[in-house]
């Protein structure tokens, strides 16, 4: 039986539901939630717990990215130990446990793909955003190595940024999982990265997680346009906006500095 056979002709629901993944007007059964919405639940909390949980295969993903053309990635990790002292200790995920196999490269970008708090969105999507920013970048930027870190937060890369003696570090990293989207990717932009930056000092673009949320190519088309601004302005962070749509569009926008 199709969804549109189970619901009633009067779900004036049924449209908006349609262009949203939130859960809404889930009708009724007696005093509860029909069955299905109720199995629909259970299976997207557990899709968010594995999200969490599952490790990720690290040796596998870097052959994926180096495929991709960049050389082979330097993997590092935080000084959490495990995925139970990571989601435990935040802490511990926003410092590094040894970066010494990075090299000094003096690169106008680098990138790092991480695992955050959805190992199963880096999975997912990482080698097709890391893709998709190299092809915007290329002929305009020099890149460092990519670099793959495991129980990481988001500061890490500011260690990580620093070591490489990279002008921009753009931060791939898998986001909190919720229960509509378990497989999102957020990218986390500082300029002039160093150890002590704080969350002002970071341009975000979250969601990415094609088809549903934002693509690769757009996600990476905005990516380079803050980049260019962050060099214009010599910083990131609050006092440089995404002017979306014109950003994206045909007419050379740039974010508004300010």
């Amino acid at each position: 039986m199709t969804d549109a056979e189970r619901r009633p002709a009067d779900d004036v629901w049924a449209p908006l539901r349609r262009t949203t993944q939130a859960r809404i007007g889930l009708g009724r059964a007696g005093n509860a939630l029909p069955s299905r919405r109720v199995l629909e639940f259970k299976a997207a909390h557990s899709a968010a717990r594995d999200a969490v949980h599952v490790p990720l295969d690290a040796d596998l993903f870097a052959e994926q990215v180096e495929a991709v053309g960049l050389g082979a990635p330097v993997l590092v990790s935080s000084r959490a130990g495990s995925r139970s002292e990571y989601l435990r200790r935040p802490d511990l995920g926003r410092t590094p446990a040894d970066l010494s196999a990075l090299p000094s490269t003096g690169a106008d970008v680098g990138i790092v793909l991480a695992d955050g708090l959805s190992p199963r969105a880096l999975v997912d999507h990482g080698v097709g955003l890391l893709t998709a920013l190299v092809d915007e970048f290329a002929g305009r930027y020099r890149l460092a190595p990519p670099v793959i870190a495991t129980q990481a937060r988001v500061a890490l890369g500011d260690h990580i940024g620093a070591a490489l003696d990279v002008a921009t570090l753009v931060m791939v990293i898998g986001e909190r999982p919720g229960l509509s989207v378990a497989d999102s990717l957020g990218i986390y932009l500082t300029h002039l990265p160093r150890p002590g930056r704080t969350d002002a000092d970071r341009n975000c673009i979250s969601n990415i997680h094609p088809p549903d949320g934002l693509g690769y190519e757009r996600a990476a088309r905005t990516t380079a346009a803050l980049i260019s601004g962050a060099r214009q302005l010599g910083r990131s962070g609050v006092a440089l906006k995404d002017t979306s749509p014109g950003l994206l569009g045909d007419d050379g926008g740039q974010p508004a500095l300010g």
